[in-house]
């Protein structure tokens, strides 16, 4: 019976990790949170972090946004770690600190979605829900043969009765875990030890040679290209200009170097005639250079940034500045980091 093997191959072969080891709401929650669009690997540290900071959701609930994002820097996706202050405060004020229980309770919080509420669903409170992560459509399209693309919105309800009907009715929270560390450590995305699978005797794919192609997808990710040149004052004061990203892209309320954004790569003699550019400096005798000879490529799921970091020294400057002391306690993108990591070294050489 499926339901029981893969049960019986998660008790030999599952990871020891600290979500794990613990119903409570609050713990699990975190951690699918965190890994949303992260790998385990990537995302347990930032787990451990996070609990040992806020060891509680009313503590999370009292950190400020810059608190959480700081501690997020590195991971990606902020809106994340924006959702889910977000709801820990709503859960501690409105619902008087009680976690809800439900799938569909769950699903009213901010930032949860169906595989979230049903993780915490049924890990935490024994529902019968099942999940559909990545690692679950992979798992039942080679299994059960199904080519239907997984971004559609018709695969999510042939996957989910198929799911449910697959179930461990008894364990439900079990069941998932099992199915979704199966995916994650057995049927991989890419060459998948078949021999060594405990279902590859009925694995419709493996039958059919189909392994590799499954499962199907419909839409091809369009990447769009940006190019960004940071431009990094460096003030004989040892002070320096960092603003907070406001708009509703790409890493909303971090914070970042004043920028100049191009269609293209350019080069120092495109930047200094930019009228961004001129209108920045206001007339001032400076110096540039650019801090790395080649430009940082940095691919988020839907962009590639192109980046450049430059070196701008000026005399002085009008607007309010900060010491680099108290810049590296701002959260920045990691790329930012980064490079104030290594540019700090520099300067202090």
């Amino acid at each position: 019976m499926f339901s029981e093997k893969i049960i019986s191959w998660y008790l030999l072969n599952k990871r020891d990790l600290p979500w794990r080891r613990t119903k409570n709401s609050y713990n699990v929650w975190l951690s699918e949170i965190i890994l949303q669009q992260t790998r385990v690997t990537q995302g347990l540290p930032y787990y451990k972090k996070f609990i040992k900071t806020f060891p509680n959701l009313q503590d999370l609930a009292k950190a400020s946004e810059q608190e959480v994002l700081k501690l997020w820097q590195g991971l990606g996706y902020y809106s994340r770690a924006r959702n889910m202050l977000a709801t820990a405060q709503y859960v501690d004020t409105i619902l008087n600190g009680k976690f809800p229980t439900t799938y569909t309770e769950l699903l009213k919080l901010k930032g949860v979605g169906d595989y979230t509420a049903s993780a915490i669903a049924s890990f935490c409170h024994g529902e019968i829900t099942p999940v559909l992560d990545g690692n679950v459509y992979r798992v039942l399209s080679r299994y059960f043969g199904i080519k239907t693309p997984i971004d559609t919105s018709k695969a999510k309800k042939e996957f989910k009765s198929l799911a449910l009907e697959l179930i461990d009715t008894n364990n439900p929270g079990l069941f998932n875990q099992a199915i979704m560390e199966f995916g994650s450590l057995q049927c991989t995305p890419k060459k998948p030890d078949c021999q060594k699978c405990p279902l590859h005797d009925s694995c419709v794919a493996l039958q059919m040679e189909e392994v590799a192609v499954l499962p199907k997808k419909l839409k091809k990710l369009k990447i769009r290209k940006r190019f960004f040149n940071y431009l990094v004052l460096d003030i004989n004061t040892a002070k320096t200009l960092v603003k907070q990203r406001k708009d509703k892209g790409i890493w909303k309320n971090l914070y970042e170097f004043p920028l100049v954004e191009t269609e293209n790569e350019i080069g120092v003699n495109l930047l200094i005639s930019n009228i961004d550019f001129i209108n920045f400096i206001e007339k001032q005798d400076f110096s540039l250079k650019e801090f790395t000879p080649n430009q940082i490529v940095h691919k988020l799921s839907h962009q590639h940034l192109h980046i450049k970091f430059w070196i701008l020294k000026l005399e002085s400057f009008n607007k309010e500045l900060i010491t680099w002391k108290k810049v590296v306690k701002h959260p920045f993108p990691i790329v930012l980091h980064n490079f104030i990591v290594d540019f700090l070294k520099q300067k202090n050489q």
